[in-house]
């Protein structure tokens, strides 16, 4: 493993004037092989990625959004076609119609699920006043016929006109009363009583009533901003049973950024945890994961410059002994200049998409001290950033359980696929946790409904 001196070191080389001319990956651990990389098109235009499990179907879809306001904009999602990862290549391409038309950023994340048999693509839209679709939030595909792409076809939307500007986040959940659902974080007013809602897949593929909507997540009083929670994270857990949602709130709310519902009960959700980020110079809830026994929480708020991946003992708040968490028991940065986005948990190792950074891996078996044990730059330092900030590079990513392919989504360079040596596919059973991560057993629901964790 690679020793904290010598890889905190690295991003800040990296970082330097002499650096900028690099192109991509030239800084990179000897342990992450790279194995496609799929330029998509001009810069900040591509967004989150997902993978799909199945080896028999190596599909990975790509967020495309208008954050660059390219001519013409490029609000979609690609398919990278992945049989051969060492030669990634794009399948298809979908577009929406009159593109020039539509305000905002455009598709920013998506899903994919399995119900009855078939196989479906959900993708998130944000679109602002002014321009079309400003009331719609997600638009779901059947993409079972894949290779054949002129078998993909569109088959329900969900509009939310009571809260418009569309879905920034979306997770797809294998509930453990069987159903598929769908959570949506929504852009609350403070006078809306939800922070995201859920929706019943199946019955919005067959015309359910109110699109499949079956509860919603309250955000704590008081909130401070309007806003719902920025992205949503839900797992099951054994040993209580329950079916918990963790949202990172409005960036400004004085209660905090991070909360854990129990949503076993959709229709009644239960505030099991509160994280006061502010505690800790955090303004607020961005992205917030758990591990599978659902005793650590991580978190990063990516408003700001200097904001580090805080990790959270959640455990005296789930116990009942102390609600409100207020203090983070370790943190890390790559460079304190800089911020991360967004987390993959497949434990002891995190999976992180750290913007100008590139891809990082951390070890954190020792949650207080985590360490870096891989990483690969994917932002192209080539090209200067137009606007300002941090936001730039590696923006999205996930991972791929059965044989441990990483892929990451860059904002400037596009589309990249690696392996990590000694990581050829994960179960968490193999680490004596539940396993639990945000892949999703469609075919059986949560894996701990079924049977308890073995220690290896």
């Amino acid at each position: 493993m690679f020793r904290k001196l010598l890889v905190l070191l690295a991003p800040v080389l990296v970082g330097s004037s002499l650096a900028a001319q690099y192109p991509a990956g030239q800084n990179q651990s000897p342990n992450v092989r790279l194995l496609s990389h799929v330029p998509l098109g001009a810069e900040n235009t591509v967004m989150d990625l997902e993978v799909e499990q199945d080896l028999s179907r190596p599909y990975s879809y790509v967020s495309r959004s208008n954050y660059g306001r390219v001519t013409p904009p490029q609000i979609g999602y690609d398919v990278i076609d992945l049989k051969d990862p060492t030669r990634a290549r794009v399948l298809m391409r979908w577009r929406i119609d009159q593109p020039d038309l539509h305000q905002g950023i455009g598709g920013t994340n998506g899903k994919y699920f399995k119900l009855k048999g078939r196989y479906y693509y959900a993708q998130a839209f944000q679109f602002a006043k002014g321009g079309l679709d400003n009331d719609l939030s997600i638009i779901v595909f059947d993409v079972t016929g894949l290779p054949d792409t002129s078998k993909v076809r569109e088959v329900g939307r969900i509009r939310v006109p009571e809260v418009p500007g569309g879905a920034h986040n979306l997770f797809a959940y294998k509930h453990s009363d069987g159903r598929v659902l769908l959570f949506i974080p929504v852009e609350a007013p403070q006078t809306y009583p939800y922070g995201a809602h859920a929706y019943d897949m199946e019955a919005l593929l067959t015309g359910g009533a109110n699109q499949g909507f079956v509860g919603g997540i309250p955000l704590p009083e008081p909130r401070g901003a309007n806003r719902g929670y920025h992205d949503a994270y839900v797992a099951y857990e054994p040993v209580s049973k329950q079916d918990r949602f963790y949202g990172g709130g409005p960036e400004t709310s004085p209660l905090g950024g991070n909360f854990v519902f129990d949503v076993t009960d959709v229709k009644n959700p239960k505030l099991l945890a509160t994280i006061i980020a502010q505690s800790s110079m955090q303004s607020g809830g961005h992205t917030f994961v758990a591990t599978p026994d659902g005793r650590y929480g991580f978190s990063i708020m990516t408003s700001l410059g200097h904001q580090p991946i805080r990790i959270w003992d959640m455990k005296p708040a789930l116990d009942g002994t102390t609600p409100v968490i207020k203090m983070p028991i370790g943190e890390w940065t790559a460079d304190p200049k800089k911020s991360a986005h967004m987390i993959e948990v497949r434990w002891p190792y995190l999976f992180v998409a750290h913007y100008q950074d590139g891809l990082q891996v951390l070890d954190v078996r020792f949650p207080n001290d985590p360490m870096q044990v891989g990483f690969y730059d994917t932002y192209n330092y080539r090209v200067p950033y137009q606007g300002g900030g941090t936001a730039m590079g590696a923006f999205g990513l996930d991972v791929r359980n059965a044989d441990g392919l990483i892929v990451v989504a860059d904002m400037q360079s596009g589309f990249w696929a690696f392996h990590m040596d000694g990581f050829d596919g994960w179960n968490g059973h193999d680490w004596g946790m539940p396993n639990s991560s945000s892949v999703q057993d469609w075919d059986n629901g949560p894996d701990g409904a079924q049977k308890p964790p073995r220690v290896s």
